[in-house]
């Protein structure tokens, strides 16, 4: 028959914890790395009209936003219910977009500086006036890439 051991039960050892607060701190670095912060916040409301033709942007990090729409309900008081160009974190005028090319460009490496991209994201019920005056001023300054931001057709 067999025997049976009822009083000399087998523990498993403790596992070591040393290594995981090295792991925790990968795993943190990791995410910290990979994660892509949002750079500006939207102060004008948006509702992209349905695009008939969708493109995805290679490079996300040789574009630059040009929003058009009304300012938010926040800031409706100081800046009225009109449409306003959003360069950045401000409102700016069409005068402006000048500078702000120049310094997308600047920012940008010898190389990238002919792939840049402008993604101009204006509200669907924006008048066009606004928007070719937009892209004259782009046309002025040589910022021929141009996008529109539309949203998929459901």
């Amino acid at each position: 028959m067999s025997k049976f051991r009822k009083g000399d039960k087998k523990s498993m050892p403790a596992g070591s914890t040393s290594s995981l607060s090295d792991i925790v701190f990968m795993l943190l670095f990791f995410f910290m790395v990979t994660t892509q912060m949002r750079e500006t916040e939207n102060k004008v409301s948006v509702t992209l009209p349905t695009a008939s033709e969708v493109v995805k942007l290679e490079r996300k990090d040789l574009s630059c936003y040009i929003n058009i729409g009304s300012p938010i309900k926040s800031l409706q008081a100081q800046f009225g219910t009109d449409a306003r160009i959003q360069l950045n974190d401000s409102f700016k005028t069409v005068d402006d977009i000048r500078d702000f090319v120049a310094a997308e460009r600047d920012a940008m490496s010898e190389a990238d500086r002919s792939l840049m991209t402008v993604s101009i994201r204006a509200d669907q019920d924006v008048r066009m006036g606004i928007v070719t005056d937009v892209k004259q001023e782009l046309r002025r300054c040589s910022a021929l890439k141009i996008m529109y931001a539309g949203r998929r057709a459901q």
